[in-house]
């Protein structure tokens, strides 16, 4: 079994607080490899970065001070595009940048049935499509982990290439 990881495709992170043009730009290739990867018949994960209403004093919130996907919030949503398939998909919400719940349940989902590859899409590239795929990939370091590099955007383009270069280094393998 393959699985796709969705990272963070929320509306604060492609069109509001902290959105780029970069992000929206890769949207319509995140939905394409989606929409593959379902029809392909893989299984496919969205995470959701969640915030609460405190989340200016958090350990994050001091170091980057932008109130963003704070739960049940428009920004806190799945991106319009996606939101209906992400309605059938596993989600799982995450308060910091890599999830250790996702890690875990992927290594459970591994003991029931060979994990034959994961693949990891979304935003930020540096920040936490790079957390998610470290954290997998050392839960489970005999699985292949690839970043799809054309389906992932940075807080900036250098942040971008910085953090496919340091997967790499890290054995997760960079589709380009």
């Amino acid at each position: 079994m393959n699985y796709l990881i969705v990272v963070d495709m929320q509306e604060d992170f492609v069109r509001l607080a902290l959105g780029t043009a970069d992000a929206e730009a890769v949207l319509p290739k995140v939905t394409e490899r989606v929409e593959k990867a379902i029809a392909d018949g893989e299984t496919v994960i969205f995470t959701r970065d969640t915030h609460y209403d405190n989340y200016l004093e958090t350990a994050e919130g001091k170091k980057l001070p932008v109130p963003h996907c704070i739960k049940g919030s428009e920004g806190w949503q799945i991106v319009r595009e996606l939101r209906e398939v992400a309605g059938k998909c596993k989600i799982i919400d995450k308060v910091t940048f890599g999830s250790p719940e996702l890690a875990g349940y992927l290594t459970l989902q591994n003991e029931k049935e060979s994990i034959g590859k994961i693949e990891l899409v979304g935003v930020c590239t540096d920040i936490c499509v790079i957390s998610n795929a470290l954290i997998i990939k050392a839960a489970l370091p005999e699985t292949v982990v690839e970043v799809n590099a054309t389906c992932c955007a940075g807080a900036t383009g250098e942040g971008h290439e910085n953090a496919l270069a340091a997967m790499k280094v890290c054995q997760i393998d960079i589709i380009r």
